[in-house]
């Protein structure tokens, strides 16, 4: 049913301006609602009944549960509770969000008010809408929506998952609720331009003995310091440049720890295939040969402004500029399970080339062709197998590795190849 019947549906029965009716499904819709409680929301507002005539919700197992059929009941155990502070309709508002599970599955939810459950409670709920969010169904709580407390609790194969302790290598964008112990690696404090105005965070980089990501702390708190070992509770994990952000709110808790948290010197080496198919990773390490030096490698000109690359005396914001010179590499690697760009800034670029910015801008003058210095590095490169760490970051337009560390392999293919067959014959 298209929104306009939707609209005159509830327009009719409730003796009120379509257009009115309208505007307020819109406003609900445009937040993701689920279609059957923007309406029971719109009869509210205006005295109907929240039935609407509509049928009864229908009782199912998470595995069975699919945008677009409708309000269901469920009853889970609670994995995560999460709490975050959203603007709707242009007022700032409470949620709770986490995730549930049953015997056939795990589901994550919002709820928009304190149904008062906590991780480890096992429930029903009544009448929640189902939405789509990042191409999974998600149970959406609202006011329509009965919270009940079971006494017999919910057996599933997630238990381990109550409470959401995680490692930092587990993470991915999307994760709501979870507690982590980390030592903090770098830590700085920014300004930026908030909802609210002008605010100051800090961010900087987390470590444990898996892994390393990013962290944005929106309230910042006097505990976050460089060496600092710290546990988080109720965190929530965003995607930001291609890879999973740890996000600190004012719901979040810290605590100093009296051991130090162990970390890792190293990052996790991936096949270039299994890498890129995570969707992006903060400090992985990969393995290939280099096949092409991309166009956009050797000299380079940066806008003053923004810092993009400028073409022809022109940046794609700034309209024609004086540029910055620089260097970089854009290098292609190959390993046999997927390819992916890894590029290299200055000093990293100079190491390659064997000289710095000043020689090989001195290389083209005399060449009176800035490719030379491009050409070189392709020499160097081209046919070599290189390891590679940094931050992967994949979107619409490919996959990209900003390298911390380029150098040329040292493994022994013969012993590669054996572990290699080991794998298979295992």
């Amino acid at each position: 049913m298209e929104l306009d019947q939707h609209a005159e549906e509830l327009a009719s029965a409730l003796g009120v301006d379509k257009e009115e009716v309208k505007s307020d499904l819109q406003n609900l819709l445009q937040y993701s609602v689920p279609i059957d409680e923007a309406k029971q929301s719109v009869r509210r507002k205006h005295g109907g009944s929240s039935s609407g005539g509509s049928a009864a919700p229908s009782s199912k197992q998470i595995a069975d549960i699919e945008p677009g059929g409708g309000n269901v009941s469920v009853t889970v155990r609670v994995l995560t509770v999460g709490t975050r502070s959203i603007v709707y309709q242009g007022e700032e508002q409470t949620i709770r969000e986490g995730q549930l599970a049953d015997e056939s599955g795990v589901i994550s939810y919002t709820a928009w008010q304190d149904f008062g459950f906590s991780p480890g409670d096992s429930v029903t709920i009544g009448n929640a809408g189902v939405r789509e969010w990042d191409g999974n169904p998600e149970l959406n709580i609202g006011s329509a929506s009965t919270v009940g407390i079971e006494s017999d609790p919910v057996e599933t194969p997630y238990d381990d998952q109550i409470g959401g302790e995680s490692d930092l290598i587990d993470l991915a964008a999307g994760d709501r609720g979870r507690a982590v112990e980390v030592r903090v690696l770098e830590v700085e404090s920014r300004t930026i331009s908030g909802r609210n105005g002008e605010t100051t965070i800090l961010s900087g980089v987390l470590a444990d003995e898996t892994g390393r990501l990013p962290f944005t702390d929106w309230a910042p708190r006097p505990d976050l310091e460089e060496g600092a070992s710290l546990r988080f509770e109720d965190v929530y994990v965003r995607e930001f440049r291609g890879v999973p952000q740890v996000n600190l709110s004012e719901f979040s808790t810290v605590e100093v720890l009296d051991t130090a948290v162990e970390v890792t010197d190293s990052a996790p080496r991936l096949k270039i295939g299994e890498a890129v198919g995570a969707g992006g990773m903060f400090d992985v390490e990969v393995l290939g040969n280099v096949l092409e030096v991309r166009d956009g490698s050797g000299l380079i000109e940066r806008c003053p402004d923004c810092s993009r690359v400028v073409q022809n005396g022109q940046c794609r914001q700034h309209g024609a500029v004086d540029g910055d010179d620089d260097m970089r590499v854009k290098a292609i690697l190959d390993d046999g399970t997927g390819t992916v760009t890894a590029i290299l800034d200055r000093d990293l670029t100079e190491e390659i080339y064997g000289g710095t910015m000043a020689d090989a801008m001195e290389a083209a003058r005399e060449a009176m062709d800035k490719e030379v210095v491009a050409d070189a590095i392709a020499d160097t490169l081209v046919g070599h197998e290189y390891r590679v760490r940094g931050n992967l970051s994949v979107d619409e337009y490919g996959a990209n590795l900003e390298a911390d560390e380029f150098e040329e392999s040292t493994d022994d293919p013969a012993d590669r190849a054996t572990a290699v067959l080991t794998e298979v014959e295992a």
